[in-house]
């Protein structure tokens, strides 16, 4: 990798954003936003140089809410433009669609996700919601006319159309299943969007959903074991404890380069794994666990796949790490905050 480039991270526990310069090998950190209270999640429109966080807000006068900041490319400098409340609760995956014209969110604590209109970096009214018990993301198809919101309490993932006015109506059913229990978290989408993939908290296991690329419509085909079966885990459960139970707590999941593995990641063993996926989209089983970052909720791969960084919720530094297939080689550990946990190149 040669290209320099700016990576952000969420501090949670700092309440901050650092803004770092990826050069190569090196990881140099030139901003921090803060501020920010609780800011766990964030997604970032290259084109204008912005970046539109969650927030938890602290009390009555500072109610949860998502932050316009302006990005500054040459100084890494976020300043926060605009501010869209969130009377119903915070929320925990933020995604753009429609040229970063719309805005996509899903709110785990409080069981709804809706869509809204953009115009100039300002959040405006939301023209379409749903609701489902402990949302944890959402995405949209490329061509924005699908979006597909994950539920970590109902066990699957809500399926829809997008209209041309942002209104959100089913795709069939307007449910995909996920096996009962697992606790779908997180999902990317492969570039040819034929397939969906979803990382379970509970169960550790990423899940193939093939897609219908004029309907939307997804459907499960495999699913492939994503933890250390020597760790001795238990399986997690909604609302138990999973450090005390010594329980599966997966997170998050990202393509590398290629698509030829999806990457995941384990908070209760704090590892980074890697599952291959077959030419026919099939996933099969991690075999290879990699220790990380102290309960690492987020990390990112480089757009070109030859980085990865990963946060941990425990620590207070990143890791940068070269890619080589399922292998990882650690090149160097950066001071970012408390409870770092989302990481995002802009």
């Amino acid at each position: 990798m040669t290209d320099s480039s700016l990576v952000l991270v969420a501090n949670a526990g700092d309440s901050s954003i650092s803004v770092f310069r990826l050069d190569g090998d090196a990881l140099e950190r030139v901003f921090v936003a803060e501020g920010l209270t609780g800011t766990g999640t964030f997604a970032i429109d290259g084109e204008r140089d912005l970046v539109y966080a969650g927030i938890k807000g602290a009390a009555s006068d500072e109610p949860a809410a998502i932050v316009t900041l302006s990005l500054d490319r040459g100084t890494g400098e976020l300043t926060p433009a605009s501010r869209f409340p969130l009377p119903d609760g915070s929320v925990s995956y933020i995604a753009l669609t429609r040229g970063g014209t719309a805005l996509l969110a899903a709110s785990y604590g409080g069981d709804y996700g809706f869509v809204a209109p953009i115009a100039d970096g300002t959040i405006l009214e939301p023209t379409g919601r749903v609701q489902f018990a402990k949302l944890h993301s959402v995405l949209p198809s490329s061509d924005g006319r699908f979006a597909y919101f994950v539920s970590l309490g109902d066990d699957l993932v809500g399926q829809f159309a997008l209209g041309d006015d942002l209104s959100l109506t089913p795709v069939g059913s307007g449910t995909a299943a996920a096996p009962a229990g697992s606790g779908p978290r997180h999902l990317v989408l492969n570039s040819a969007e034929d397939a969906v993939y979803v990382m379970t908290e509970y169960s550790g296991e990423v899940l193939h959903y093939a897609r219908d690329r004029e309907t939307g419509a997804l459907e499960l085909r495999s699913q492939a074991n994503a933890v250390d079966p020597a760790a001795g885990l238990a399986r997690g459960e909604i609302g138990g404890d999973p450090v005390a139970n010594h329980a599966v707590w997966g997170a998050d999941i990202h393509f590398g380069a290629d698509e030829r593995f999806l990457w995941i990641s384990e908070r209760s063993t704090s590892t980074l794994g890697a599952a291959p996926v077959a030419e026919d989209g099939t996933v099969h089983d991690v075999s290879t666990f990699i220790p990380t970052e102290p309960q690492p909720r987020g990390f990112v791969l480089s757009p070109s796949g030859d980085r990865l960084i990963a946060a941990g919720e425990k620590s207070r530094t990143v890791s940068l790490y070269a890619v080589d297939g399922a292998e990882l080689t650690l090149l160097e550990q950066a001071e970012t905050g408390a409870g770092a946990n989302w990481v995002r190149f802009a």
